[in-house]
């Protein structure tokens, strides 16, 4: 891992990066937040649907704004989020928060790829009518859902505290 960190670091994006100025990282920064705060609005919105939470609201109502923009919330938050472990990679090398946050991100991603294929999913974005046990289903899926991307957003917070 720490030989993929040190490339990271001597790449051509990180040198690039580095010569923009001392404003750069916070600006990169910020381009972070805005995505982190896009996918995790949207997230949270479409999982407490799941969950129960305006049940008289169709899934699809909630799920066509919240998918798209949760999406875009994520692309930003991984390019700037490259771009700025770019600066200063091989420092995060055996934090903890680093290395828990890799992996439940690839599960959380694996998790959406699921919800959507789940038929409780597919139903309710239809409008059809749901099968018993259904309410269940998506209820688990927006819990698994909402804690695995908070767990994503924590230990990305506590990356630089360590």
């Amino acid at each position: 891992m720490y030989e993929l960190m040190a490339w990271l670091e001597a790449s051509a994006l990180a040198e690039f990066l580095r010569g923009l100025g001392v404003w750069t990282y916070g600006l990169v920064n910020l381009v972070h937040i805005l995505g982190i705060g896009t996918l995790l609005g949207s997230v949270l919105l479409l999982d407490l649907r799941l969950l129960g939470a305006w049940n008289s609201i169709p899934l699809p109502t909630i799920a066509r704004p919240t998918v798209p923009l949760a999406a875009t919330g994520f692309v930003l938050a991984v390019c700037s989020g490259v771009a700025m472990l770019s600066f200063n990679t091989t420092e995060y090398h055996g934090n903890p928060f680093l290395y828990i946050k890799l992996p439940t991100l690839v599960v959380a991603l694996a998790n959406v790829a699921i919800i959507q294929r789940l038929s409780a999913w597919r139903r309710g974005m239809a409008g059809n009518a749901s099968q018993p046990g259904d309410r269940g289903v998506l209820a688990v899926a927006g819990a698994v859902s909402l804690l695995l991307w908070l767990t994503v957003v924590a230990c990305g917070r506590m990356i630089g505290y360590w």
